[in-house]
């Protein structure tokens, strides 16, 4: 169920969606007795994606969340293993063309093969299914395995986990897959932002893991203060800041996480 209304609820809470789903019904009321409203509805439709998409609402969103973890800190020694969270292959397309399409969050799979020629002893997890509401065979991890390789990580150091459809599930099914041992260090390398979540649902499910935040949206602090001069340019940070707050709220709610925004 928890599923369910992130793939339907979720998705007409989005910035875009809402707003002009909003702009619609306001349209529609514009021939009905309530005119009046409708025209209301449309102004506040219009106003409401032109801050979200000029505006620095989106940083402003961004900058608790990508600033909750500092960079991972290569003194404290060699990891013995890194988990790669999925979200980087349009599973559909990879389905279409027969091989890995990278589509977002790139910056995940690049990083984890840069640590993984750095650290040539760690182990790979890469962990991701298919998020897409009515399933199909199609699986980020079967396609994550060829990209991998032809990035130069040998297969025997890869572990592949595919049934996983969102966060809470990275973290269930990467420590059944891993049975983490005592004293053993292992990354988790995912978008800064996705971070605060990724961590807080990790603890949860009884694996310690060493954030390694990448794939930043934010710059430096004066970013906080800049407009931006595409709108889907800031629709877009808007939309990936209040989904993870939105997840964040809902873990909570549910119990899935045991703080708002999970910290160091």
């Amino acid at each position: 169920m928890f599923f369910f209304l992130s793939k339907t609820v979720g998705i007409i809470l989005m910035p875009t969606n809402f707003l002009i789903g909003i702009g619609l019904v306001g349209a529609l009321l514009l021939a009905t007795r309530f005119a009046r409203l409708g025209r209301k509805l449309m102004i506040v439709s219009v106003a409401l994606l032109a801050i979200c998409g000029f505006s620095p609402l989106g940083y402003w969103l961004l900058y608790p969340l990508e600033t909750r973890f500092p960079p991972w800190d290569a003194r404290q020694g060699a990891p013995d293993g890194i988990i790669v969270l999925g979200g980087s292959i349009d599973t559909d397309l990879s389905a279409t063309h027969g091989g890995a399409v990278v589509r977002t969050t790139a910056d995940r799979i690049i990083a984890a093969a840069a640590l993984a020629h750095q650290y040539p002893n760690a182990r790979i997890l890469f962990t991701g299914g298919s998020a897409n509401l009515i399933s199909d065979d199609a699986r980020e991890a079967d396609y994550a395995a060829a990209l991998f390789e032809s990035l130069g990580i040998a297969r025997a150091r890869l572990m592949m986990e595919r049934r996983s459809r969102n966060t809470q599930e990275n973290a269930e099914f990467s420590r059944a897959m891993v049975a983490p041992k005592s004293g053993e260090r292992w990354l988790l390398v995912t978008s800064a932002f996705h971070m605060p979540r990724s961590v807080g649902l990790f603890r949860k499910a009884g694996f310690n893991v060493e954030p390694y935040p990448v794939d930043w949206r934010l710059g430096e602090g004066g970013d906080l203060l800049t407009f931006s001069p595409m709108a889907n340019e800031g629709l877009a940070r808007t939309e990936v800041a209040l989904h993870e707050w939105l997840g964040l709220v809902a873990y909570r709610a549910s119990g899935k996480i045991d703080e708002l925004l999970p910290g160091p």
